[in-house]
Order: C-alpha cells, then structure tokens, then sequence
C-alpha cells in the first residue's frame, strides 16, 4: 500500500486576523506541487481559534482548490459532541475524503464517554472518521483499547496520533494489525519514518508546512524502496524540527517560520507568540542553515 503525507495545513490571516483565504488558497498549491495531501483546520490551522462559519468556509475553499488533486481531511473536533456533530455533518457535505475529530478538550472525559463521542460522529456521517489523540494539548488521552473498541465501528476508519510517545504508537499500530482497514497516521514529524516502516498508513505533519518537499522526499523514497534516501531526508526532517521547536511552542514556531518565507500567511490568531526580534532572527539563522531562506 502506498503511504501518504498529509501537511497539517496552516490558516492564513490579514493584518486585522480575518482570514486571508487566496494566501491560504496559495499554501493549497505549494503543498499540492510538493505532491503533499492536506489537514485543515487542525493544531497547526488555528482550529480553536476559528469560528464555526469560518471552519466551513475554509474546508471549502481548500477543497476548491484542491479540485480531487491530492485528498483533504478536516478536523471537526470541538468539546460538545453537539457543534462536533454540526461541522461533521458540513464537512459531510462538502465532500471531504475524511473528518478527523480531535478528543474534546477543557472536559475531563471517561473512556466511555469518547467511546460514545466518536461513535455518534461517525453514526451521523458518510464520510470516513478518524480519530484524533493529541493529549498535551486536550488533556483527553484515547488509550489503546478504547481505540480497539472504536476500530471495530464501520465509519471509523483510523487514528492520528500526536502524542509523541513511540510506546503509544506501538498500541495504536497494534490495533491497526487486527482490524483490516483501521490506518494510523503518524503526527510526530521525527518518527514519520520510524512509523512507515512500522505499519503506519502515512503521516500527517506540521512542519511540512516550512520543509514540504522534503517531507514529501521522506514518503517518495519509502514508497520507492529506497530506505537508505528515506533516512537521509528524515534526518533533515529531524534535525530542523530539534532546531526550530527548540524556540517555542511547536505550531507558533512553524507559522513564524513559514511567515518569514512567506508574509502572506499572516501571523497566528493564537496569543501563543508575539512578533519578537531577536527570535526571529534565530528561526530565520536556522531557515538559511536548510536553504530554506
């Protein structure tokens, strides 16, 4: 089976933090170019920044540009099952390839209770479900044998793991191995190749946002069997996240570096960072080091 890269698409805003949809509409292509399929509105999108319309509205602006060029997932997470329910039923709609759901947040949650979540989404929808672990940033973690009961579901098709732990991956690679058809995709960017050549479907990555053609290279060499280049483009892959992540929180730090190839993407709605002098001139000294500016 051929693996695929998705790029946890960033969202673009105008000076005054509308959202600037050519600009984004132009990071579609970029990616597309690279040979990259598309995540929006998730972490690396402002997701919990983004309002309800504009979360239909953005999922259908990427999915106009992407014209069935590459496949496009989007994340209709939110804390009540309820507005999760609604944008999954849109993003139904609108003809996505898959709905990711992130695990609520801000809620405590039983294992029951995203056993129940997941399942009345993937119930009220056409469109394939995947899951969404990314515990840092829910507090919500879908442990192994919940993602086991939820595999079992016809409409849940598999799992993005963000939680960073080699150890979890194993478990969610586990369950993929006894139920046919449930994928994981790797959301980690410097365990993209560790998770091809474990079972994973793909990855879906951040970084590919500032480094998409070399993620891409890393996924277009595995697929080639040729493992000796896969390592090397994942070593750049690696080195340039420990070098970039080093300066901050992981997303902010992406779009400021995107922001610096590329002013047209705005900076981030989130308060996670503020234009900073100094730091910039750190992300942009690690930018040239990759050729990347």
């Amino acid at each position: 089976m051929t693996k695929q890269a998705f790029v946890a698409l960033v969202t673009c805003f105008n000076e005054d933090e509308t959202i600037n949809y050519e600009a984004t509409r132009a990071q579609v292509r970029r990616q597309v170019e690279a040979g990259n399929n598309i995540m929006c509105a998730g972490t690396n999108g402002d997701f919990s920044a983004l309002t309800y319309d504009e979360k239909v509205r953005l999922t259908e602006e990427v999915v106009d540009e992407v014209a069935n060029r590459v496949k496009v997932i989007v994340n209709a997470g939110m804390p009540a099952t309820f507005e999760t329910l609604k944008l999954a039923r849109e993003f139904d709609r609108i003809g996505v390839d898959a709905i990711a759901v992130i695990t609520p947040f801000f809620i405590a949650c039983t294992q029951d209770g995203l056993i129940r979540h997941f399942s009345t989404v993937a119930d009220a929808v056409k469109t394939p479900v995947y899951l969404y672990d990314i515990p840092a940033r829910t507090q919500n973690h879908i442990e192994p044998e919940t993602a086991r009961t939820l595999a079992r579901h016809g409409n849940i098709a598999g799992i993005k793991d963000s939680g960073g732990a080699q150890e979890t991956l194993e478990a969610y690679l586990d369950v993929a191995k006894e139920n046919d058809g449930f994928e994981v995709y790797s959301g980690p960017d410097h365990l993209v190749l560790w998770a091809l050549q474990n079972g994973a479907a793909g990855c879906i990555s951040g970084l590919g946002n500032a480094m998409p053609h070399v993620l891409a290279g890393i996924l277009g060499a595995f697929n080639a069997g040729d493992i000796t280049e896969a390592e090397r483009q994942q070593a750049i892959y690696t080195a340039f996240r420990t070098d970039l992540y080093a300066l901050g929180f992981a997303p902010a730090m992406v779009k400021r570096a995107l922001y610096l190839q590329d002013a047209s993407v705005g900076a981030s709605r989130q308060p996670a960072l503020l234009p900073n002098a100094a730091q910039d001139a750190q992300v942009a000294e690690i930018l040239r080091r990759y050729s990347l500016l």
